[in-house]
């Protein structure tokens, strides 16, 4: 295998530094990210080679930033990409896709992260592999420890999803609830890291790695359509790393080749009011992202003080993008909304990808003629709290066993109202 990282850069004044558990320039405290050399991967890389490749990330090994021929890997990535025409058709816009990533092994994009963050974190010399998490990251890692043989540690907020918990838990590492919100827990988990400098942090000492993980969208939905970009993506916003890293994966196909030049895909943001400072942000006009307490039943968005926050209104304002924040009730209403049209059954931040996508196309934001793709990024399994009170979570009616007692029922429910009362 050939490795083509040439070492790490500062994302403001572009110092370089070596290929290690770094990501803060200690020069200006700027974040570092992972830098390639370009023409030695373009002349490697192929659509032939990468077709010839597993179906998981690591068919795009060449464009990632670790060299192991047996990485830490559950199968993430190569989810379906589901032409959504009945969405469409409810929301006035023309070609729409939705990148389905309920499908990943632990049910979440986070899959495509730790099976790369994992997997250096190991060659880094690594032995225990932790994280803070607002859920879906903690089920990851603790399932990619398991099956690399690394102990596991996450922390995470202490009123997380209980499904989220109860699959953390279930895969034997540690699991510490904090009181407080993820804000807390990622600090708590910065402290740590110099404390316990032997164990793998994956979203703080290699996060640089780890962050590279979430490109492969960009490079999954550019060869499922064809090897052709979309004119626009909408990405949930949590710290705003997937947003800024999925731009970073389109254009990075440009540069290797294997789509004819640069894409020009515009990058849209979604966020849930009750978390929204990027969006907030977007719609001022403002650089200034201010940290806001977090209180929204989109958990795994729930990150108050952004880490790439800036950096993804950089993208959304650069690319021709937009961002929206939607209510809770609109997040709820959307997962249905996925649901009822195409059978994909989203997580709340799911929810809020689909609401802004609506939110986006009313306001003409998304425009009809484009060529448009929604990110879902988590299984609505791990969520179902937030819909227990909507008319969709009890029975449509509850019979004797009896065809009377059926028809019955049937027909009474010719406008789908719900009962819980016994049809005798």
């Amino acid at each position: 295998m050939v490795d083509f990282v040439t070492g790490l850069r500062c994302r403001e004044c572009q110092r370089a530094f070596p290929a290690e558990a770094l990501h803060v320039c200690d020069y200006c405290f700027g974040p570092l990210e992972v830098a390639y050399d370009y023409e030695r991967i373009a002349s490697t890389v192929s659509r032939e080679r990468i077709e010839a490749g597993p179906r998981s990330i690591w068919r795009y090994r060449d464009l990632l930033p670790v060299d192991d021929e047996t990485p830490v890997d559950l199968g993430a990535g190569f989810t379906p990409l589901v032409r959504a025409d009945r969405l469409a058709a409810e929301l006035g816009l023309g070609e729409l896709w939705i990148k389905d990533d309920t499908a990943n092994p632990t049910g979440s994009f986070k899959d495509r992260v730790v099976s790369v963050a994992l997997t250096k974190a190991r060659q880094l010399g690594f032995k225990v592999a932790a994280c803070a998490s607002t859920g879906n990251l903690a089920n990851s890692v603790a399932a990619h420890a398991a099956r690399a043989g690394m102990d596991s540690v996450v922390l995470i907020p202490h009123d997380l999803e209980a499904a989220k918990v109860t699959m953390t838990t279930v895969y034997g590492g540690t699991v510490i609830a904090v009181e407080g919100t993820y804000d807390d827990v990622n600090r708590l988990c910065a402290e740590l890291t110099s404390e316990r400098p032997s164990w793998a942090f994956v979203n703080v000492n290699v996060r640089t790695y780890y962050a590279e993980g979430s490109k492969t969208l960009a490079f999954e939905i550019a060869e499922q359509l064809g090897w052709q970009a979309p004119d626009h993506v909408v990405v949930p916003i949590g710290s705003g790393s997937q947003l800024t890293k999925v731009a970073k994966g389109f254009a990075e196909l440009g540069k290797v080749g294997l789509l004819p030049e640069e894409p020009a895909v515009r990058v849209s943001g979604a966020q849930a009011e009750g978390c929204s400072p990027v969006a907030t942000a977007f719609l001022e006009g403002t650089d200034a992202i201010r940290p806001v307490k977090p209180k929204t039943i989109a958990k795994s968005l729930a990150i108050g003080n952004p880490a790439d926050g800036w950096y993804a209104l950089e993208v959304m304002r650069r690319t021709g993008g937009s961002c929206a924040a939607v209510t809770d009730a609109e997040v709820v209403e959307a997962i249905g909304l996925l649901a009822r049209t195409e059978g994909i059954f989203a997580e709340t931040a799911g929810g809020v990808t689909i609401a802004t996508l609506a939110k986006l196309a009313a306001s003409g934001a998304i425009r009809p003629d484009e060529r448009v793709v929604a990110l879902v990024t988590g299984h609505g399994l791990k969520t179902v709290e937030a819909l227990s009170g909507s008319a969709g979570a009890v029975p449509t009616a509850t019979i004797a066993p009896t065809l009377a007692a059926f028809d019955a029922a049937f027909d009474a429910d010719g406008d789908h109202h719900h009962t819980e009362e016994p049809v005798r």
